[in-house]
Formats: C-alpha cells, sequence, structure tokens
C-alpha cells in the first residue's frame, strides 16, 4: 500500500491545491494532507480553521486524512508510516527551494521518497500569498479558493469591522 503525505501551511487552501490534492488521491492508495503548524509564523487561520476547511474541501474524496503537525515533515511521515512526500510545483523557482528540502529529507530519512507534480497552467500563478492580498483589499476570492475559504474570508472581515 503506498500511503503519501502532501504537507503544506495551507493559509489559506486554494483550487491549486484542490487539484494537487484529487491528482495524488487517484495516483496513491492513502493521501493524508499534513496541515503545518509553525510556530515562527503568524498564519491569517488557525490550524484547526485551515484543518477545517480542508476537510470540507475534500469531503468529496473519501479516505483522504487531514492531520495538523509540528516539527520535522520527515517525523510526521515516519509517525503516519508514510513513504512519499508530495510537492506541487508552480515554476522553477518552486523547484529549487523543493529540490533542497527533498534532498535533506531523504538524507534525514532515507526510506521516504519526494514527488513532484506541476501545476495545472490554470493554477501556475495561484499561491496563498495572493489570496490574501486580494482579500485584504476587499477583493473577490472565490474563483481561487474553495468555497469554505471564501466564507471563512468573508467571517475574518466581519469580525475585523467588528474591532474597529
Amino acid at each position: 500500500m503506498l500511503r503519501a503525505i502532501y504537507p503544506g501551511s495551507f493559509d489559506p487552501v486554494t483550487l491549486g491545491h484542490i487539484d494537487i490534492i484529487k491528482r495524488s488521491y487517484d495516483i496513491v492508495d492513502e493521501l493524508i494532507v499534513g496541515v503545518l503548524n509553525n510556530n515562527a509564523k503568524m498564519p491569517l487561520f488557525s490550524v484547526e480553521e485551515r484543518v477545517r476547511m480542508l476537510k470540507e474541501a475534500t469531503n468529496a474524496l473519501p479516505g483522504i486524512r487531514v492531520i495538523p503537525f509540528e516539527g520535522l515533515l520527515v517525523d510526521f511521515a515516519r509517525q503516519m508510516e508514510a513513504g512519499l512526500v508530495i510537492r506541487g510545483l508552480r515554476a522553477i523557482t518552486d523547484f529549487e527551494y523543493e529540490l533542497q528540502m527533498s534532498q535533506t529529507n531523504h538524507k534525514l530519512e532515507p526510506s521516504v521518497e519526494t514527488m513532484f507534480l506541476t501545476a495545472n497552467v490554470e493554477y501556475s500563478y495561484l499561491s496563498s500569498s495572493t489570496v490574501k492580498e486580494i482579500a485584504a483589499f476587499g477583493g473577490d476570492t472565490s474563483q481561487f479558493v474553495p468555497e469554505a475559504v471564501s466564507l471563512a474570508f468573508n467571517q475574518k472581515k466581519k469580525e475585523s469591522n467588528k474591532d474597529e
């Protein structure tokens, strides 16, 4: 059985992420979406919110597990008994960074391989950072993110307006 992890911060999950998840789901026997809780960063959405949004966005794909994690990806892979990490690539700049991470992870845990999936051209420009910027300026994010994320952005905006 081939169990894989698709890790990321998913702050927020975009349609590009969902595309990689769906394509990975068709390749492996079991897919774990690992939601990184990185204490060094200040995410817009809490890890609980990101997990909930991912579960809602992937509920039509039975068997996908969405699990938060902290620390090294290879430690999470060991814990989940996953031998494969899936990473999405949008551009050559992504490749340079991901190659370094893949090689480092392989050095730390030789039994964990990395597979790269190139982004669908429809989403090759899309990033969570771009989506957050659009939302921050009141733009419509619905064409870039699952419905659960659009709703979460609207809720954050309402909460922000109450604080002002």
